[in-house]
């Protein structure tokens, strides 16, 4: 299966890393040659990685040699399957699958890796609703076990089952849910988040008390701050907003701290600074 990727970042990346260690033909693309050449030396080093704990059930260069990189969205011509993993903006992602509708073969399935904005909106503007799904990976994609997969208006069955056993082939445990904001993941996910953020703001605890509390008290691996740092807090700004309009109840509300930290550039790790420093 020729499998394409749009997105060479974290989780571009990632979900390109993982098709081509399935044994897939993988292309993936980016507007400039410099994100490509990160987003390859970050394959090549997560793959080096597998390859000395044993791993890989693959040679290294193999996998890698089955990873083509290109800035032009016509190579994406007789893919199969492209799945979309770029910046968390409707406008954004609408104008690139009116753009992709026009290129895959008609045969070819849309995906998006949003985590939020509806599917059925971003299958409109690709021109094939039927072939258009979510296709959700977790981040990071080599080591999360989930794809939650997300059915459209008009997705076809034929549709779903391809991306459903895609994923498995991938490794993956996919589970299905239905076109609402937020889907399942971010809809549960995003207000504790909030929340945590709420309380930094009130001066109900430091981040670091919250985020042991959350540890030590509920079992979970990170904690609230620490993962919303690690998503990016203009992602989780995202996010908010899309739950706030889509299902208008303000228990969605983004935190003002979160918004006013975002203003200043305080995104997380990628900006080197959040709730802590990096």
């Amino acid at each position: 299966m020729k499998f394409g990727v749009i997105g060479a970042g974290q989780m571009g990346g990632g979900i390109a890393q993982v098709a081509a260690q399935s044994g897939f033909d993988v292309i993936v693309q980016d507007v400039q040659q410099e994100y490509l050449d990160r987003g390859r030396a970050v394959i090549e080093k997560s793959l080096a990685r597998l390859h000395e704990k044993g791993k890989l059930s693959d040679a290294l260069a193999d996998v890698l040699g089955r990873i083509k990189f290109t800035t032009h969205m016509q190579d994406f011509a007789d893919c199969d399957l492209v799945v979309e993993a770029i910046v968390e903006n409707q406008a954004v992602k609408n104008a690139l699958f009116e753009q992709l509708g026009g290129i895959v073969k008609p045969s070819g399935i849309l995906a998006s890796n949003t985590s939020s904005i509806p599917i059925t909106v971003l299958a409109s503007a690709s021109g094939r609703p039927d072939r258009f799904i979510g296709m959700h990976f977790m981040n990071p994609v080599p080591l999360m076990a989930l794809v939650e997969v997300i059915r459209g208006y008009a997705t076809s069955d034929e549709t779903a089952q391809f991306v459903t056993q895609t994923a498995e082939q991938m490794g993956k445990t996919p589970l299905t849910c239905n076109d609402f904001p937020g889907f399942v993941s971010n809809r549960i996910l995003m207000p504790m988040l909030n929340e945590a953020i709420q309380c930094v703001m009130e001066g109900v605890a430091e981040p670091e008390a919250i985020d042991g509390i959350m540890k030590l008290g509920m079992n979970h691996p990170m904690g609230p701050l620490t993962l919303a740092d690690f998503i990016g807090l203009d992602t989780c700004l995202s996010i908010m907003e899309v739950l706030h309009t889509g299902l208008g109840d303000d228990k969605y509300r983004p935190s003002p701290l979160l918004q006013k930290m975002v203003q200043a550039g305080l995104l997380g790790r990628k900006s080197g600074e959040g709730f802590y420093k990096y």
